[in-house]
């Protein structure tokens, strides 16, 4: 099973040395388990744009965006055999960000919709 992890937290500055150090090593461990397809840490959203479509209209939204609490931060693709194994990686990946939360979701595979 593949999921996503899409990490939600506040908008700081850029991460500690510590942050970064410990980050290399769980990254290390994930890709040693075989569980670590990519991951990667987004940019402040003073570099995005948001698109949104209502009512037939589409409007673009510049970063940044100062009316959202919390923004993607970054987020991490795995692989494991159950949702409960990516609950336990992602319990450890937050524990090196700090604050915020994490979103998992499983992808869907091509069977999934064959019945």
């Amino acid at each position: 099973m593949r999921y996503l992890c899409v990490h939600k937290g506040p908008e700081g500055g850029p991460p500690t040395v510590k942050m970064m150090e410990d980050m290399a090593k769980l990254i290390a461990e994930m890709a040693a388990a075989g569980v670590l397809l990519t991951t990667e840490g987004c940019l402040p959203s003073a570099k995005g744009a948001r698109v949104r479509r209502s009512n037939g209209k589409v409007t673009v939204t510049d970063g940044p965006f100062t009316e959202s609490k919390e923004v993607i931060g970054g987020f991490a693709l795995i692989q494991v055999t159950s949702k409960d194994e990516a609950i336990e990686w992602t319990k450890r990946f937050i524990d090196v960000v700090g604050e915020g939360e994490s979103e998992i979701r499983e992808l869907c595979e091509a069977p999934a919709f064959q019945s």
